[in-house]
């Protein structure tokens, strides 16, 4: 019983952490954030974890562990609510309209004879009062990350020590197994979460859907990213209430003391073996650390997905696909009773295939779409009349509302393609614009229809996945070897030390480094930026090639640096 609670929760939990990676570029749109800022807000939470990891594995004996790990899923819960609470102290998302509605009475649209008047469209976002509300939206968060990382750290050494203290010696691996891929599930089913959630609109608790006009096509589309958040933290509360019954059962004393701390750590530092693995664990690590958090923000990008696809395809082939390698590399272990030499072998191989696959990833994309303004100037082809076709429209500098014209030349707003007219359907969304002085197609006014013209990938995305799937399994078939060449190659009595140890560097060089670091590569790409009150806030377009090259490139150096 206790296997099957122990199991529930840290699916519960993993949930709560995995399903903000799956949302990262939802919470980026919607309050305007850099990929550095919200990558630094995705490993937020290993700072909590990593401060008291050590302690507690420690003095874990001394405690009534069931207990603790029952406060600690409380907590975890606490911060899944407090994640989802910026939604309710902040006002709906606003958006650029054309259509004149329940939010705002001026419109993008070219018109000539009014001066200055969509002055107004963007600004509003600049009072002292949205700034201070920005402000305590990310101090909400990164305190719920904080809390998130502390309440987490008794869960797994607790009722893994619990665990195989009190089961017999032949069923322990099987429990433990049970648990282990549990925590392999725990960030898939996140994933489907996150694409289940992000299909609804993120105000679907504020706005009737008539009062809606974007699609979930649309780049400026919000999914309700805090749903899920609410899902997984009553989960949680649910998994941490049987904790409170089970008996303390003082367990045999651990024969380690702080005395012994430095002497047991620069032991294990010093054996070749060991900091060799765990330097190759480290830059994998770093390797998924940014895969998880950004790739679904990749897909989206560089494929023109919805949100939802993208986690999707994480959730239902990238990660099961890892399962798949870990299973296979334990199962190859086992049938082939490995020496310490043929488990290396193993990893070498299985990283360099990884390797082989994972280079041509590089070249399977597309460049950005044509946007007129940012990559794209139309000058060089029609002489200057396009250069003055929006003059006198006073177009607001800051509308973002993107159209695709009929010449396959994406707009960012439709005055800046000078369109005059909008046509509406039935439900009050938009079909088309049209008069649109800008858009010369074949010598005719042109019109254009909302949304993003998109790349044209669409042709590359299968071999993509296909190939970064097999990349997936074969980088993680060296899981188990690589664990097992640290457990047999240091000295018995160290080894729920050492574990300990390579659990915190792995923390400390590569699960809170890598994010940030991924996220600052991610915006040195963006070629426009999103202004609120004079600084940068998410980006709007990035130089999808650059994107590509950097990110993926970064991946490849870690994957490198790993074999």
């Amino acid at each position: 019983f206790f296997v099957f609670c122990h199991g529930l929760l840290q699916l519960s939990q993993l949930l709560v952490s995995g399903y903000l990676k799956s949302s990262i570029s939802t919470i980026e749109r919607r309050y305007g954030l850099s990929s550095q800022t919200s990558g630094l807000l995705a490993s937020f939470n290993e700072v909590g974890n990593t401060l008291l990891i050590v302690f507690i594995s420690y003095f874990g004996s001394r405690v009534h562990r069931p207990r603790f790990i029952g406060c600690g899923a409380i907590l975890v819960s606490l911060a899944g609510f407090l994640m989802s609470l910026p939604h309710f102290i902040t006002g709906p998302y606003k958006y650029d309209q054309s259509i004149a509605s329940t939010f705002s009475n001026t419109t993008d649209l070219c018109q000539p004879g009014v001066p200055g008047s969509q002055g107004n469209l963007s600004d509003d976002g600049c009072t002292p009062h949205a700034v201070k509300e920005n402000h305590e939206v990310l101090l909400v968060m990164f305190i719920a990350q904080a809390l998130l990382g502390i309440g987490g750290v008794p869960i797994q050494p607790f009722g893994i020590s619990y665990i195989d203290d009190f089961a017999s010696e032949r069923n322990s691996p099987l429990y433990l197994g049970i648990l282990f891929s549990v925590t392999v599930i725990g960030p898939g089913v996140a994933f489907m979460l996150g694409s289940a959630m992000l299909r609804f609109y993120v105000d679907i608790d504020k706005v009737t859907g008539d009062e809606v006009q974007l699609t979930n096509k649309d780049p400026r589309w919000v999914g309700a990213w805090w749903l899920g958040f609410l899902v997984a933290a009553s989960l949680v509360a649910l998994s941490a209430v049987p904790y409170f019954f089970f008996p303390r059962e003082m367990p045999k004393e651990f024969p380690l003391f702080l005395s012994d701390f430095p002497l047991v750590l620069l032991r294990n530092l010093r054996h070749p073996v060991y900091l060799l693995v765990v330097l190759a664990q480290v830059n994998l690590s770093a390797m998924v650390a940014g895969l998880a958090t950004f790739m679904a923000k990749f897909l989206e990008r560089q494929f023109s997905l919805t949100a939802s696809l993208a986690n999707m395809i994480i959730g239902a082939v990238n990660i099961p696909g890892a399962m798949v390698g870990i299973v296979v590399g334990g199962a190859i272990l086992k049938r082939f009773q490995m020496s310490l030499r043929q488990c290396s072998a193993m990893c070498v191989l299985g990283m360099f295939l990884c390797l082989l696959l994972a280079f041509p990833l590089l070249f399977l994309g597309c460049p950005t779409q044509k946007v007129a303004g940012v990559t794209y100037s139309e000058s060089s082809e029609f002489g200057h009349h396009s250069l003055e076709c929006n003059l006198q429209c006073n177009c607001p500098e800051k509308a973002y509302n993107p159209i695709c014209g009929s010449n396959a030349i994406e707009y960012i707003s439709p005055c800046s393609a000078g369109c005059r007219v909008v046509n509406i359907n039935a439900d009050n969304s938009v079909l088309n614009y049209t008069h649109c002085s800008c858009i010369s197609d074949q010598g005719l006014a042109g019109f254009a229809k909302p949304g993003t013209c998109g790349t044209d990938c669409s042709h590359l995305f299968l071999p993509f996945v296909v190939l970064s799937c097999l990349a997936g399994i074969l980088a993680s078939t060296s899981h188990t070897p690589s664990f097992m060449l640290i457990l047999r190659s240091i000295q018995p009595e160290d080894k729920s030390f050492a574990v300990g140890i390579q659990f915190m560097l792995l923390r400390v060089l590569a699960w809170m480094p890598g994010p940030v670091l991924y996220g600052s590569a991610i915006d040195t790409t963006c070629i426009l930026w999103e202004k609120k009150c004079d600084r940068n806030a998410a980006c709007r377009y990035y130089d999808n090639n650059l994107f590509r090259q950097r990110y993926l490139g970064l991946q490849f150096f870690f994957e490198v640096g790993a074999f």
